[in-house]
């Protein structure tokens, strides 16, 4: 379990700050597996989880979402054959806030 896992998620308004490039670092060697990709100029955390089959992949998709609910934070899920690709990222700042890498450290722990 990590440490980042474990910290609670804070209300994310429209003013808060984006992480800095020194925190992405800092919180990436806690989520190695995770990339970091723009879109639309929107810099969004980015994950693809593999799976024996389709019913497995969808069951980590409930799980995932479960964890969202919690939160009151949602990520973009796409649910294929055999895969789960998971985007999180803080719609109300159109970008990354500490929230999405606590999630994403959440998002690892649902899979191993």
């Amino acid at each position: 379990m990590s440490q980042l896992s474990q910290q609670s998620c804070e209300a994310c308004s429209i003013d808060a700050p984006h992480v800095t490039q020194e925190q992405i670092d800092e919180f990436k060697t806690a989520i190695p597996d995770w990339d970091t990709v723009e879109r639309d100029g929107i810099a969004q955390l980015e994950r693809v989880f593999t799976f024996r089959n389709f019913k497995q992949a969808l069951e980590f998709t409930n799980q995932v979402g479960e964890i969202a609910e919690e939160a009151g934070h949602h990520p973009a899920l796409l649910t294929e054959w055999g895969k789960v690709t998971v985007t999180w990222w803080s719609h109300a700042i159109k970008g990354l806030h500490k929230n999405d890498f606590i999630l994403a450290a959440r998002t690892d722990e649902l899979a191993s």
